[in-house]
């Protein structure tokens, strides 16, 4: 059996939709982050995706576990045109909706879809497993990036993982049996 524990990366304090732009974590509740730590298995390896705010979160609370290379697959979804905008502030709102509402093929301009982004993750999270079987993985990642593996996890649709809340620092942990997927916890805040 393999374990992932997926942690969103800390806040980032943006109001806009936040997806390939390289903003920093607020790392500063040092509290939080030990806590979390501790909650994390002590010999998991330990993953990133390759934005400064998963990187800096990943290194923050890998403590002595082995530290994987960054995996740009495990960013969060490619908003495109509509990077840092705030929903109100996007021309095609009947696409922003769509985009939202109807997950799936619809992409944002020069952005990537729903399908694009879980496949994308999907397969960077093969890899992880072929490379390391039976290992313990934390992967720091981003809201959507942790969604799609909640959707496959759960075997609903992109409309239903939207609704489960994914929290900065918090643990999503999904269990490999080999067959699929098996859901521990989604959101867990230690």
């Amino acid at each position: 059996m393999s374990r992932v524990f997926w942690v969103r990366h800390g806040p980032t304090h943006a109001t806009g939709m936040v997806g390939w732009s390289d903003l920093p974590a607020d790392l500063g509740d040092t509290a939080r982050l030990a806590r979390l730590s501790a909650h994390l298995p002590g010999d998991a390896l330990v993953i990133s995706s390759d934005l400064a705010r998963a990187r800096a979160t990943a290194d923050a609370i890998a403590g002595p576990r082995p530290r994987l290379a960054d995996d740009p697959d495990l960013r969060e979804i490619h908003f495109g045109d509509w990077e840092l905008q705030r929903f109100d502030t996007i021309p095609d709102q009947p696409r922003l909706r769509a985009f939202w509402d109807a997950p799936g093929d619809v992409r944002p301009p020069g952005g990537e879809s729903w399908h694009e982004v879980s496949a994308r993750v999907g397969r960077a999270v093969a890899r992880l497993r072929a490379a390391h079987p039976g290992r313990d993985i934390v992967a720091v990642a981003h809201m959507g990036t942790i969604l799609t593996q909640v959707q496959a996890a759960l075997g609903i649709t992109a409309y239903e993982a939207f609704g489960h809340r994914i929290d900065p620092l918090s643990v999503t942990d999904l269990h490999w049996h080999g067959k699929g997927w098996r859901v521990g916890s989604v959101n867990h805040c230690p």
